[in-house]
């Protein structure tokens, strides 16, 4: 159906009108993209099938990539771009009178996902699936996502996320796959044949019912699965108030995150992470049954990765079933579970290395709290022969201590492999954080730096980009992202930069124009476009970023000889419901976009932009639009980043501190290219181990932290008087926990340095062209290929013609 533009516009005339039964003409755009969806899902479904089956008759190791979060974005346009389709349709639809693009804006942004992790773990289903590697998916499906972010006089508003309003073109549900998970209830031992079984008794039963989502890889014809999860009641519930226990069943999978600041909202964060592991590691375990009698020799053929610490009760559930169903040993079965699991830690910030109090933990799992313990047990034992009489040593290192169970000392603890997501990262994570358990086991802990699959952020977000390279180096860096270094020796190439400076400001009038769609502000579109997207959390400063446009506002207003590039500001972010901080900052944001837009003569030079409901679809909007990229944050406390990757493949330079993998991307592309600034990772850990930082002394000494400070409490904005009292208070009175005030000057001086350099046009292209080819390395083929060949021990699939 896709072999030729007349054979495509037969099959989708034929099929619209079979759906919908209504001729072509009547049909709604709406109609238009649910029959195209159908015909790609339908197109792939062979491929699909065969990979199936490829799989099942194969004794090949497989990877199963345990998340809460993936976050897919758009699928039509990816899904055209791999399968080697687009240009067929494109020209069919062309003929017909539809713009791809225009039907493309009828498909959700699916809400499974909310930053850098869920955006991570697409990534990598893509690349597992181009590089031919045998891996799939399990997460969620979540009925609203995370939250449909507004913004209303300046504050952030929660809506549901109604991504699934339409349905889901691309997913299949499979109820005869469905699942049992259960909660609550009592244990019960009794000896039998000399060994103890236990039984879990008076259990409330939730059926996980399967809807799989295809991923195909770029050019190739293997075709992986990313399996959800839907909560939906048992048949037969043993359950007195059946409307209740509807209620808080689909509550299971409704929202991403719920608000975990009460006990109810933490049983409810409790119950997801484990109906995703014990759904997913069941089904595991079946698939894996029907080719193996006995599950002695798991641990050779499947690889369970638990992305960050949300999974990590696959440890315990793998436990489970193996003692219970299985009826193993318990070193026979803590063997195989620890030969099969492997954990990739994502954060250092102790608030995210989640901490389940017991009180709600042991009657949610009881069967699995049992399990949990014996673990700490043993552990504590090992711990005691090699610290012996060390008790506060082993306290800080036990899984269970202080009335709370530690789901990353349990993922350490049960895993073969941990790595951080950054040289830098990895380091700090055997150096300091985990340094106790780095001494324990040396040989588990790696490093794989973060990548990003170039298909999507500069093939398909941004193919004027896309065709400007291949012009240049010809088109192997399309499957072969490594072959972007080729585009370094026309970095100097007045030609090329001439075309790349007019491909960008292409980008930028397209962004230009959704904004003043979306906001109805008028942009300059020859100012720099200097962006900063990404979760808002007070460590990713983008408090920083405020307060120096508002330095830049005092002394535009102050001083008539003072000049710069004009230059638009773009924020997105969304704050979690519950962060009442974040959420002060966006509305900081929002009010200084007040000011400074509605000034007649500021206004001129500086415009702040603040895109509401930030998603991967306006990502693919934004990065090529950008001219500087905005890597703030606090060193030491990004584990990675991949937004820093995103910007540097499409051209945009960096200002950031030596946090996460701006290190490696300073590594690659040199000082020069790029604007650091700030505290290093050292001088941070060197201030909050021995102190020594007072903000106030940078309050009081420097007169433009005094004036923007001050600016947040008297008055500057007038209509949100006390609004701004917390940040304040966070600055002065708190102690300024993330080294604002101490990076400020350090930040001002930096970007005095991108205005400079901006106006060097010749030299900037050179900056950014020279940043574009030493991105290939930040491809997230790059890193799926380590993993595989490094933790998972996996091999690809033979490509079938």
């Amino acid at each position: 159906m896709f072999s030729n533009k007349e054979s495509f516009k037969t099959s989708f005339l034929k099929r619209l009108e079979g759906m919908y039964g209504k001729v072509f003409k009547d049909s709604t755009k709406r109609e238009q993209y649910q029959t195209l969806g159908n015909m790609v899902r339908e197109y792939m479904s062979s491929d699909w099938i065969e990979t199936n089956e490829l799989y099942r008759s194969d004794s090949n190791k497989q990877v199963y990539y345990l998340s809460i979060e993936f976050l897919l974005g758009r699928l039509l346009g990816q899904n055209l771009l791999n399968l080697g389709i687009r240009d067929v349709v494109v020209e069919g639809l062309n003929d017909l009178d539809i713009d791809l693009e225009e039907i493309e804006e009828f498909e959700s942004d699916a809400g499974l996902g909310n930053g850098g992790l869920g955006r991570l773990a697409a990534c990598f289903l893509d690349s597992l699936s181009t590089l031919n590697l045998p891996g799939h998916g399990y997460g969620i499906r979540y009925k609203h996502g995370l939250f449909d972010q507004k913004i209303v006089d300046g504050y952030q508003v929660e809506l549901p996320e109604q991504w699934l309003r339409h349905g889901n073109v691309w997913e299949v549900r499979k109820p005869d796959e469905a699942i049992e998970v259960s909660f609550w209830g009592n244990i019960e031992s009794r000896n039998e044949n000399g060994r103890l079984v236990f039984n879990h008794n008076a259990t409330e039963k939730i059926m996980a019912v399967p809807y799989d989502l295809p991923v195909v890889g770029y050019e190739t014809t293997t075709v992986n699965t990313l399996r959800l999860w839907n909560a939906e009641a048992a048949h037969n519930p043993p359950h007195h108030d059946v409307l209740r226990y509807k209620r808080e069943t689909e509550a299971v999978t409704e929202f991403l995150y719920p608000d975990d600041t009460h006990d109810e909202g933490k049983i409810l964060r409790l119950k997801q992470q484990y109906f995703l592991v014990s759904a997913s590691l069941q089904d595991i375990v079946s698939n894996y049954r029907k080719k193996n009698h006995t599950l002695k020799n798991l641990h050779k053929e499947v690889a369970i990765h638990i992305n960050d610490t949300h999974p990590a009760l696959a440890i315990p559930e793998l436990m489970r079933i193996l003692l219970d169903e299985e009826r193993m040993s318990w070193d026979e079965a803590w063997t195989i579970t620890r030969q099969t699991m492997s954990y990739t830690n994502h954060t250092i910030l102790s608030e995210a290395l989640e901490k389940w109090p017991i009180h709600l933990f042991q009657p949610l799992l009881p069967r699995i709290y049992m399990i949990i313990e014996e673990i700490n047990e043993r552990f504590c034992k090992k711990l005691w022969e090699k610290y012996p009489g060390n008790w506060n040593h082993i306290e800080n290192m036990a899984i269970i201590a202080h009335g709370l169970v530690k789901m990353a000392h349990l993922a350490i603890v049960g895993s073969y492999s941990v790595n951080g997501v950054a040289k830098i990262h990895s380091d700090i994570l055997k150096n300091r954080e985990m340094r106790n358990f780095y001494e324990v086991y040396p040989d588990k802990f790696n490093n794989k730096t973060n990548g990003i699959t170039h298909r999507r952020w500069l093939i398909k977000a941004n193919p004027q980009l896309t065709n400007l390279i291949s012009e240049t180096i010809g088109t192997d860096w399309l499957k072969d992202p490594y072959q972007l270094i080729d585009l370094k020796r026309h970095a100097y190439d007045p030609a090329l930069k001439e075309k790349f400076d007019k491909m960008k400001q292409e980008r930028k009038a397209i962004l230009a124009k959704r904004i003043f769609e979306q906001n109805g502000t008028i942009i300059d579109e020859s100012s720099i476009f200097d962006v900063q997207v990404k979760r808002m959390h007070a460590y990713k400063r983008q408090l920083l970023n405020v307060l120096h446009i508002m330095y830049l506002y005092n002394r535009l207003k102050e001083d008539s000889n003072f000049k710069i590039h004009p230059r638009t500001f773009i924020f997105g972010a969304k704050a979690s419901p519950g962060y009442y901080y974040a959420k002060k900052i966006i509305k900081l944001i929002n009010s200084l976009a007040e000011k400074v837009n509605n000034d007649p003569e500021i206004s001129k030079v500086l415009k702040i932009v603040f895109l509401e409901n930030y998603r991967v679809s306006l990502a693919e909007l934004i990065f090529p639009a950008s001219d500087v990229s905005e890597q703030i944050s606090t060193a030491s406390k990004e584990a990675s980043g991949t937004g820093n990757m995103k910007f540097m493949m499409n051209g945009a330079l960096t200002i950031g501190t030596l946090d996460g993998a701006n290190v490696e991307i300073m590594e690659a592309v040199g000082r020069e290219n790029m604007f650091i600034f700030g505290l290093t990772a050292e001088e941070v850990q060197c201030y909050e181990e021995k102190g020594g930082y007072y903000s106030s002394d940078y309050y009081h000494h420097d007169s433009r932290i005094r004036g923007v400070i001050d600016n947040l409490v008297n008055g500057f904005f007038p209509d949100a008087f006390g609004e701004f009292d917390p940040i304040y208070d966070s600055l002065l009175g708190e102690g300024d926990q993330y080294f604002v005030l101490r990076d400020f000057s350090s930040y001002v001086e930096a970007q005095e340095r991108v205005d400079k350099a901006y106006y060097d046009r010749e030299k900037w292209r050179e900056k950014a062209l020279i940043n574009i080819a030493h991105s290939g390395y930040f491809s997230s083929d790059r890193t799926i290929k380590e993993y595989a060949d490094d933790i998972w021990g996996i091999e690809p699939v033979g490509i079938r013609i």
